[in-house]
C-alpha cells in the first residue's frame, strides 16, 4: 500500500510503520518506461515512438532536408559544370577571333607593302605615294603587333585556351620581335627624315635604307612561314558560311577599316612635308 497524503518522490514506498523508505525501493525503470505514472499509462513519448516505430517524423524531415542538400549539391555542381564549359567556349572563341584578326591585318598589309614596294622602282619620282603609303602602314602595323603580342602574352601567363592552340614554329617565334623591332626602325626612321633638318635627314636616310635591307630578309621568311595560315584565316569574317562560325565579326572588320581610314589621314597630314623636304635638298633613291 502506498501511504495516503503523505508525499511521495521517485521510487519512494510506504514501509509497514507508516513511515517513507527511499533508498533503493525498486531499480531504476528503464528508458522506455520512465515517465509513466503508477495510476495510469500516460500517452507514449518521442523516445517510446521512436524506439518502437523505428523512425519520428523529426527523423524522416532530416532525411529529406539531406535529401534536398544532396539534389541541390547535383544542381550546383551541374551549374559550375555548365559555367566552366561556357567560360572554356568563349576562351576558344577568342583564340579564333584572335587569329583572324591577326590574319585579316597580314592580308592587308601584304597588300600595302606590295605597293610601297612598287614606288621604290623609281622613288625619286615616286615620292608622294612613297611617303603616302608608308605612313598609312603605321595603324594597321599597330593592330597586327598587338593582336600577335595578345596572344603571345595570353599565352606565357597560361591561358589554357592559348596552350591549347599553342605557339608558332620556333623559327617565326625568334624571328618576331626581330620583325616587329625592324620594322618599327624602318616606318620611324622613314617618317623622321621628313621632320628634321637637312643634315640631320641625311643621316636619317641612310638609316631608313639600311634597315629597310635587313626587314627584307626577315620579311620574307616571316611572310612565307604564315602565307597558308594568312591566305585560311583573311577571308573566314568575309564568306558567310564561316563567318557564323567565330563571334566578333563585324567587330573585326570595323577594327580593320578604322586603321586603313587613320592611316589615310595621317599619311595626307604628311603629304606637305614632302615638299619641305626636297625644297630644303632631300633626295631619295
Amino acid at each position: 500500500m502506498f501511504g495516503t497524503g503523505t508525499p511521495r518522490g521517485r521510487n519512494c514506498l510506504c514501509d509497514a510503520g507508516g513511515g517513507l523508505s527511499c533508498a533503493g525501493a525498486f531499480p531504476r525503470l528503464p528508458w522506455s518506461l520512465r515517465g509513466r505514472s503508477i495510476e495510469g499509462p500516460r500517452p507514449v513519448s518521442r523516445h517510446v515512438f521512436v524506439r518502437v516505430f523505428g523512425q519520428s517524423l523529426w527523423d524522416m524531415t532530416d532525411h529529406r532536408h539531406e535529401l534536398n542538400r544532396g539534389v541541390l549539391g547535383y544542381e550546383r555542381r551541374n551549374e559550375a559544370t555548365s559555367a566552366e564549359s561556357l567560360s572554356a567556349q568563349l576562351a576558344s572563341q577568342g583564340v579564333r577571333g584572335n587569329s583572324r584578326l591577326t590574319g585579316q591585318m597580314a592580308a592587308v598589309l601584304l597588300v600595302l607593302l606590295a605597293a610601297e614596294g612598287a614606288t621604290l622602282l623609281s622613288v625619286r619620282q615616286l615620292i608622294t605615294p612613297h611617303v603616302f603609303i608608308g605612313t598609312l602602314l603605321v595603324p594597321p602595323v599597330a593592330v597586327k603587333i598587338g593582336s600577335t603580342g595578345w596572344r603571345m602574352v595570353r599565352y606565357y601567363r597560361g591561358s589554357s585556351a592559348y596552350r591549347a592552340k599553342g605557339p608558332p614554329p620556333l623559327v617565326l617565334r625568334l624571328l618576331g620581335p626581330v620583325v616587329v623591332i625592324l620594322t618599327g626602325v624602318v616606318i620611324g626612321s622613314g617618317i623622321v627624315v621628313l621632320l628634321v633638318p637637312y643634315p640631320l635627314s641625311n643621316q636619317m636616310l641612310f638609316i631608313h635604307k639600311a634597315s629597310f635591307v635587313l626587314w627584307f630578309g626577315t620579311m620574307i621568311i616571316h611572310v612565307l612561314g604564315h602565307l597558308a595560315d594568312t591566305a585560311r584565316l583573311a577571308p573566314a569574317d568575309l564568306v558567310r558560311n564561316t563567318r557564323v562560325q567565330v563571334r566578333g565579326a563585324g567587330a573585326r572588320l570595323w577594327t580593320v577599316a578604322v586603321s586603313l581610314v587613320t592611316g589615310a589621314v595621317l599619311g595626307v597630314v604628311m603629304l606637305p612635308t614632302v615638299g619641305t623636304w626636297l625644297a630644303g635638298g632631300g633626295r631619295g633613291g
